[in-house]
């Protein structure tokens, strides 16, 4: 057995033995929903506690650094620097969660905790914050601490940023990297967020779409007023609103307005995406080959265009309904963009397009407090062909290349402003439930992923690809 078999071998056993769900479930335990106030001193603690004692152990230098945007979210920064002159990887991973939605879990199950289930599809582990995004980060940095124990080094230095604010729009990351840029320097990203394109074989994803929301809302008065003294007499917000909103998509979800997409798809995206086909998994959805932009293939819908999705919908009371004409009407909505179209347009451009269509009074601002912005790095890039070998050499599986991710995450930041090409592995996959009840990981994915990273970061010590 070589010694990358050995590590390899090691990191396996520790899974099989129980030590990776337990190092799991005490991250599971803390409660690190960053939009709650009330979790700050959560979002502390898994810093401070969890993160710098395992990565100390590993032999890293850990600092953590407050977030000037938003006080109860800090930066953990921990360094492994074994010689100046040796390249440096840089990876990453969140913290923090959304909120738990205690109660709705199914068989009333405690979202803080890790609990292992034998479903009709397979073994389940439940918890909030498995597949996004602790069970990911806690992959990479066992199998970091495996190579470092085959190894003896890595042959390379290491600087591992966490964050606790993702699942806000991460505020305050950018300006924190650009004010830190000569600290954060790093030759190679590989991270893993997001879910795998299918459970069958892995995937590696070079960036990721960006996500803006946008509140619309429409406000004509004070309070409800009888539907039967007042309908016909008064105007509807909702109703206005909602014509207002199929001025910009189509009863089909395809984007009507061309300043809200792109006006290609790049060649070399357009040839990754073509040995891709989407399709829906055990527990899936069933997909709607008729929605989104005609005459494109599921893979470029998804990874290589724009999307309009309206995501909420709010007037009068949906809880109790009144006979009454409702005083506002709101939709929060969300717009999914490649690198290829500039989102600082966007806002600008629905406001002079509904007032162009006669549509006054309806305001339109940013939902969230920061945007995630897109970016890719090129499929042709060495690094590429170096991860697939990798990864392939491990599993013994096919890799499949997709150019960005269908979803966000702040890798703009690690592209664009800190300068280094971004690789990103995926351990979970598409019907985890994130963001929802019932959030979970499958363990023969967290065992395949705690391999390929394993053979990768052994693979970097014996050089860089480009």
């Amino acid at each position: 057995m070589t010694t990358r078999e050995a590590a390899i071998d090691a990191v396996s056993r520790f899974f099989k033995d129980g030590g990776f769900q337990a190092e799991l479930a005490d991250r599971i335990a803390v409660k690190t929903s960053s939009r709650e106030d009330q979790h700050k001193d959560e979002l502390r603690r898994y810093l401070d506690e969890l993160m710098r004692q395992r990565f100390e152990t590993m032999g890293f230098s850990v600092d953590i650094h407050p977030n000037k945007m938003l006080e109860r979210a800090p930066f953990l920064v921990a360094k492994r620097q074994e010689d100046p002159a040796l390249p440096t990887l840089f990876c990453y991973g969140h913290g923090d969660t959304v909120p738990g939605e205690d109660g709705r879990w199914s068989e009333g199950r405690d979202p803080w905790q890790l609990v292992a289930a034998q479903t009709s599809s397979g073994e389940r582990w439940y918890g909030r914050g498995t597949a996004d995004n602790k069970a990911q980060h806690t992959i990479n940095m066992e199998a970091l601490r495996h190579v470092i124990e085959a190894r003896g080094n890595l042959g390379y230095n290491v600087t591992f940023l966490i964050e606790t604010a993702e699942e806000m729009g991460s505020p305050g990351l950018a300006d924190f990297c650009r004010d830190n840029r000569d600290m954060l320097a790093a030759d190679l990203l590989l991270a893993s967020d997001g879910p795998r394109f299918s459970t069958d074989g892995p995937d590696i994803k070079l960036g990721t779409r960006g996500g803006l929301n946008i509140r619309f809302r429409l406000e004509y008065r004070e309070g409800g007023h009888h539907s039967g003294n007042w309908g016909g007499l008064l105007a509807n917000p909702a109703i206005v609103l909602m014509h207002a909103l199929t001025t910009l998509v189509s009863r089909n979800g395809e984007i009507l307005h061309p300043g809200l997409k792109p006006d290609s798809i790049k060649n070399s995206v357009r040839d990754a995406l073509a040995k891709v086909t989407v399709t829906s998994g055990p527990g899936d959805p069933d997909i709607d080959p008729w929605w989104g932009e005609q005459g494109l293939s599921g893979a470029e819908k998804v990874f290589g265009w724009n999307t309009f999705e309206v995501l909420s919908f709010i007037t009068g009371d949906p809880d109790k309904p009144q006979n009454a004409v409702p005083p506002f009407a709101e939709a929060i909505c969300q717009i999914r963009f490649v690198v290829d179209t500039d989102p600082d347009t966007f806002l600008p451009l629905i406001r002079q397009h509904l007032k162009d269509e006669g549509f006054e009074g309806i305001t339109v601002e940013p939902a969230r407090m920061s945007m995630l912005r897109a970016s890719r790095l090129d499929p042709d890039h060495a690094a590429v062909e170096w991860a697939v070998r990798s990864i392939e050499r491990t599993t013994g599986k096919s890799v499949t290349v997709i150019p960005n991710a269908g979803g966000s995450l702040p890798n703009d930041v690690f592209l664009s402003i800190i300068g280094m090409p971004t690789i990103w592995v995926p351990h979970s996959y598409t019907g985890c439930s994130q963001h929802a009840p019932d959030e979970h990981v499958l363990p023969h994915l967290m065992k395949e992923g705690l391999e390929m990273m394993t053979g990768l970061f052994w693979d970097l010590g014996e050089g860089f690809p480009g």
